[in-house]
């Protein structure tokens, strides 16, 4: 690609689809254990999403309140997330993330991130200040959307 084209958002999308198998390869390199896959993503939902109860989990996971239940009996097992009644309404619990969770979470990023860190030394400082910035602008645009569309579908699933 010469520096004067303009990607088209398809062929960004497809090296970014490449770029984000690559990085699971090598995330697989740092254990999720105990957790699954599935059990990690409620742990990111919750840690952003603190105080939710499980409809609108399962909103966000686009599952059912009875898979998203046995998550999180799983992960209430290990330690890693909280129930607690809810102020309002005494038949309505709410999920956290615990401090044993955001210390997994925590040892789970390290991992990664030093996994990154190996293949990021391999680039030169322009082609990380140039990953960097698309980077943001990425994350930037990425969480613009989720917001979007997080706001019309997990607030109606909040008042289920």
């Amino acid at each position: 690609m010469s520096p004067s084209s303009r990607p088209q958002p398809l062929q960004v999308a497809r090296v970014t689809s490449e770029a984000a198998e690559l990085l699971e390869v090598l995330w697989g390199r740092a254990s999720t254990a105990p957790v699954s896959a599935s059990q990690l993503r409620v742990l990111f939902i919750l840690e952003h999403h603190e105080g939710i109860n499980l409809r609108t989990l399962a909103a966000f996971l686009g599952s059912s309140p009875p898979s998203t239940s046995r998550l999180c009996d799983r992960l209430q097992a290990v330690g890693f997330i909280e129930r607690r009644v809810a102020a309002e309404s005494r038949r309505e619990l709410e999920l956290f993330l615990s401090r044993r969770g955001s210390a997994f979470l925590a040892d789970l990023r390290s991992r990664r991130e030093a996994t990154v860190e190996g293949v990021l030394e391999l680039m030169s400082a322009a082609q990380r200040t140039a990953l960097l910035r698309g980077l943001e602008a990425f994350c930037t645009a990425a969480a613009e959307q989720i917001e979007d569309s997080d706001g019309s579908d997990a607030s109606d699933a909040r008042t289920a």
